[in-house]
This record gives C-alpha cells, sequence and structure tokens, in this order.
C-alpha cells in the first residue's frame, strides 16, 4: 500500500499546493478542511481526499484521528499547514480573538500531533511538518495572537524533534511572501504600487508561488533531508535571511 500523507488546511491556498505535491510524489493524501466545502468539493487532484475536521476542537481531532488510522491507517507524513488571523490593536484583542488564533495554529497541531504520533513512532518512521510564519521570528504590529501562535509552533517543532527522535522528524517550514488569494488580498497585491513596494523589499524581486513552497516540502519529506531535525526552513526570496 502506498504511504500515507495527512495535509491540514489542505484544500486552498498553499496547502492546495502541498496535497497536489505530496499526490504527485505517490502518497495517499488527507486533505483537512474545516468550513469550506466547495473548495473541497471542487479539489480535483487525483489521489486526495477530502476530510472535514475542526483542528482547534480537541474531541474533533480525535474522532478525525479515529477514522484516519482505522481506514486509511498511518501516516508516514504530517503537515500541520491550517492557520488563521485575526489581526486587530493588541488593546482591542479579545479573549476570544487570542483563544480562536492559538487553538487552531499551536494547540491544532499539538492535539494531532499527541494523536498521531503513537502510531508512527509503532510503524518505525514519520516526517512532521509545521508549517510556519515569518512574524513567528519577526514581530509586527496588530498581530500578537498571530505572531505568539507560531513562535510556539516553531519551539513545538524543536521540543517534538528532541523527543520523537531518531524514529520521527519534526521541521518547520516558513514561507515568506506568496502569491495566494488571501495574501493578494491583505496586502492589496492586485495595486502596481503596493506590489512594487513589497517586491522592493525582496532581494528575488518576487513574490514566490505555492510552487515554491511546494519545493521545499518535497525536499523536507525526501531522504535528501533525512539528517535533518528540528529546523526552520524559509522560503521567502530573501527578504528576512534569518
Amino acid at each position: 500500500m502506498t504511504e500515507l500523507a495527512i495535509v491540514t488546511g489542505g484544500t486552498r491556498g498553499i496547502g492546495a499546493a502541498l496535497s497536489a505535491r505530496l499526490s504527485k510524489l505517490g502518497y495517499r493524501v488527507i486533505a483537512v478542511y474545516r468550513n469550506d466545502r466547495a473548495a473541497a468539493e471542487g479539489f480535483g487532484e487525483a489521489g486526495v481526499t477530502p476530510i472535514r475536521a475542526d483542528i482547534a476542537d480537541p474531541r474533533s481531532v480525535e474522532a478525525f484521528a479515529e477514522q484516519v488510522l482505522g481506514e486509511h491507517g498511518t501516516p508516514s507524513v504530517l503537515v500541520n499547514n491550517a492557520g488563521i488571523n485575526i489581526d486587530r490593536p493588541f488593546l482591542e484583542l479579545t479573549a476570544p480573538d487570542w483563544q480562536q488564533v492559538i487553538d487552531t495554529n499551536l494547540s491544532g497541531p499539538f492535539h494531532l500531533i499527541k494523536a498521531f504520533a503513537p502510531a508512527m513512532l509503532d510503524a518505525g518512521a514519520g516526517n512532521i511538518v509545521n508549517i510556519g510564519a515569518t512574524t513567528g521570528i519577526r514581530p509586527r504590529a496588530n498581530g500578537v495572537n498571530y505572531a505568539a501562535s507560531k513562535a510556539g509552533l516553531l519551539q513545538l517543532t524543536k521540543c517534538l524533534a528532541t523527543e520523537l527522535a531518531p524514529t520521527i522528524r519534526v521541521n518547520c517550514l516558513i514561507p515568506g511572501m506568496t502569491e495566494t488569494d488571501e495574501l493578494i488580498t491583505r496586502f492589496r497585491l492586485d495595486d502596481p504600487q503596493h506590489r512594487a513596494a513589497v517586491l522592493a523589499e525582496i532581494p528575488q524581486r518576487r513574490i514566490g508561488s505555492p510552487d515554491d513552497i511546494a519545493d521545499a516540502l518535497e525536499f523536507l519529506v525526501s531522504a535528501q533531508s533525512s539528517y535533518l531535525t528540528g529546523q526552520k526552513l524559509i522560503v521567502d526570496g530573501g527578504q528576512f535571511m534569518w
């Protein structure tokens, strides 16, 4: 039986590219989605099965893991890509704004790894890739909840790389500016002046594509990276150089 991969947030944006790439590499892929049923039902990549789960809810994660392990087997690759932004100035940020972002971006990966790691350890191999963010390293205004969640995800990566070694490798893939519908809207990239201002900050003078991030994922799940764990791989055209 071909190997199984799970990608959360795997039917839209970067996640869709990651799901498609893993499928092309020969994996059976489960693409997890929460709300966008239309995107999931319209996801036409062969070898990809969309399954709905709310990774912010531990009970939903538990039910999802039971379903996957019972019906599909043990994953060899787990990609924690799902994430949300609720940006506000700190003094306007509510407790629910904080909790929802932390529950999705940080606690979700924790619960998923906790659910699947025992089976991966029993299988004798595993590869976990957490999708981070540049704001997990360099802070920004109006996003303390998001930045804190991604900083925590980076430390979760390092701690679990230590504890789950040598059987399971755990790394953090950090995309820079990547051309998705969400990014175009947030940074007004359909405006030539705004796009030019963004490009001026990137030494490669281009905004990344989802396939650029998929290329990095392909490396992280391949034998070529077999001596790499607990690391952050920043794919940003040289914008930050951390």
